[in-house]
């Protein structure tokens, strides 16, 4: 059905997109440009990405405050740092939707975050230090969390319910199929220098303002007639609770906080798992004169392009073939538990026995898993809520909880390594925290099945 006409005319274009979600007249317009935003979204976080790697590995250790601390160390105690200056960011980025209307707070943002990367090339240019390099490294994590979140918190706003469990799969391809893009350009154009890398990005990330503009004056436009009222709203700055006030006020907001931050833990803690398991394998081949002239950073490093080619094929394949049929026949809440379950069986797996093939199989399809099923229902649980909710509720879940998690997992790491926990070990915690994590998702599931008959 036409949002603006109410007719059931379809084009040549929305017909086409049958196979991979259910668009109907005059939707696939919004769809495609939505999809298209956060494709070159997530290619300018993987132009990022890598030179963030360099940054912040180069040199092998380093010292502080008199103690001698890895490079690979760094980078997981970096998420505290994350987690304490989201404290800060997550009620500024409130005040700021309360300021201004939603285009102009997406603007200001994402011009924010490119400013940043000119400032980071230009210090980049003298010598990168461990400070500019922890530095960075937080500063990605903020701006990926950030960014993504006001995403698809746009994408809320743009989509009544029925519109966003039926097109969401469809825009999140963009996003499955930004990494891989991403990915293999910031392979080709490496070349040209790392830090350059930084302003490539920057561009790309500029032209995501384009779209977002467009998406908007579209929609407003569409629904000048059938929708006044609502594309009224649309021009008016949000209320003035806070993103934490909202999150723990409301149970429902609250208990998908918590559903994230024990997802992150669980998933944080199986890369932990992975990455040792290769540094394990990788010493043993080397030292064994079985790895084919590689040497053990090669070995890790062709073991992981590896690895995550398989994570972002798998995760286009299920974006664009299962998801839309998976939230279509099934719906949001039983989407919610495939993830969890996904888990509870790869790390029972896990703690009977792990081999590095064994880890790697669950870590493929735990994530490919994630990025695309979880990822997109984790959306879709917003639909129904309010437009402060969507905006900022949502910003300080997909940025301070994921982070927190983060943290957790280190701190568990901290805590496991000095009562020396095997890997078998490791997998029982996660075992434990899983089944708490699916305790949390029924709970979400009711909730949720609460607010969309109120809303019907």
């Amino acid at each position: 059905m036409d949002a603006t006409t109410g007719t059931t005319n379809r084009s040549w274009v929305e017909k086409s997109l049958g196979p991979f979600a259910d668009v109907r007249g005059g939707e696939a317009g919004t769809a495609l440009l939505l999809m298209l935003d956060v494709f070159l979204l997530f290619t300018a976080y993987y132009l990022i990405k890598p030179v963030r790697e360099a940054f912040i590995l180069q040199g092998g250790s380093t010292e502080i405050f008199g103690w001698t601390v890895g490079k690979a160390e760094i980078k997981s105690y970096a998420s505290a740092g994350m987690a304490f200056l989201l404290l800060f960011v997550v009620p500024f980025y409130g005040r700021l939707a309360s300021a201004v209307a939603r285009q102009r707070l997406i603007s200001f943002v994402t011009l924010f975050f490119m400013s940043n990367l000119v400032v980071f090339f230009l210090l980049s240019q003298a010598k990168v230090g461990t400070g500019t390099a922890i530095a960075f490294f937080v500063w990605v994590g903020i701006f990926n969390n950030l960014v993504v979140a006001q995403f698809w918190s746009f994408a809320n706003d743009i989509y009544l319910p029925d519109q966003g469990k039926r097109l969401f799969p469809l825009v999140g391809f963009g996003a499955s199929s930004g990494a891989v893009g991403g990915s293999w350009i910031a392979g080709q154009l490496i070349k040209l220098g790392v830090s350059n890398m930084l302003l490539i990005g920057g561009a790309v990330l500029g032209l995501t303002i384009v779209l977002t503009n467009v998406v908007h004056r579209r929609e407003i436009a569409r629904r000048a007639v059938r929708e006044a009222a609502r594309a009224a709203e649309a021009e008016k700055p949000l209320g003035r609770e806070g993103g934490f006030k909202l999150v723990v006020g409301t149970r429902y907001l609250l208990f998908i906080a918590l559903l994230v931050l024990l997802a992150n833990i669980v998933n944080t803690t199986g890369e932990f798992l992975l990455s040792r398991k290769v540094v394990e394998t990788a010493g043993q081949i080397v030292a064994s004169g079985t790895a084919g002239g590689l040497s053990e950073g090669q070995f890790i490093g062709a073991f992981f392009a590896r690895y995550y080619l398989w994570v972002n094929i798998l995760t286009a394949v299920l974006q664009l073939f299962i998801v839309s049929r998976l939230l279509k026949y099934f719906g949001v809440r039983v989407a919610l538990m495939v993830l969890p379950l996904v888990a509870l069986g790869g790390y029972t797996f896990l703690a009977f026995g792990a081999a590095l093939g064994v880890v790697r199989s669950v870590k493929i399809f735990e994530n490919a898993s994630d990025y695309s099923i979880q990822n997109t229902t984790k959306h879709a649980l917003f639909l129904p809520t309010s437009r402060e909710a969507k905006y900022k509720a949502k910003a300080a879940i997909d940025t301070f909880f994921v982070r927190t998690g983060d943290f957790a997992s280190a701190l568990l790491v901290f805590i496991g390594t000095r009562l020396a926990f095997t890997t078998e070990r490791f997998a029982l915690v996660n075992v434990l925290l899983t089944l708490g994590w699916i305790g949390l998702a029924i709970a979400v599931v009711r909730l949720h099945r609460q607010m969309t008959a109120e809303a019907s």
